[in-house]
């Protein structure tokens, strides 16, 4: 690139990285959260340390990757069985194509596994499921339990 930047990297995560994914995740979950769950649930959710346990939890297990550029955590995803369970792009780094990057290999890494693959979002995300739709995955059900309404999203390995 001429312009002088890195291209963005994607690596499997070492537990050196947790610090950063955490921070990184109450970043996003605060700054693009609040507009469909809410101050309180928003607050209580980094608050209690429940992001950052999810985090951990899923670092301990393996299944996450970093994206870097000039050696700094950008993005990450968690992958789990069949699913993409949590893909996060820091905030002043939206709108640049990094999601659909991380994206394209969560799903290469899962597709190299399973034909069909999910993820889940809130429902009321109106942007990460527009995003999702725009990528090709298809909306499924509405996934009603305790907590904010998600929604479930599948794609299917393509066929030749």
């Amino acid at each position: 690139m001429s312009t002088g930047q890195h291209l963005p990297t994607i690596r499997p995560a070492t537990g050196a990285d947790l610090d950063g994914l955490q921070v990184l995740a109450r970043r996003t979950i605060d700054a693009c959260y609040r507009a469909f769950l809410g101050d309180e649930a928003v607050d209580w959710f980094i608050g209690s340390g429940a992001s950052d346990a999810h985090v951990e939890s899923h670092l301990e297990k393996g299944g996450v990757d970093c994206l870097s550029q000039e050696g700094r955590i950008i993005g990450f995803s968690i992958l789990d069985g069949s699913t993409i369970d949590l893909m996060m792009i820091d905030p002043d780094h939206h709108r640049r194509g990094l999601g659909s990057l991380l994206l394209r290999h969560a799903e290469e890494m899962l597709f190299a596994r399973h034909a069909t693959i999910r993820l889940e979002s809130f429902a009321d995300n109106a942007a990460a499921n527009s995003f999702y739709e725009a990528c090709g995955w298809r909306h499924g059900e509405r996934l009603e339990g305790e907590g904010p309404t998600k929604v479930e999203y599948v794609k299917n390995v393509k066929r030749d």
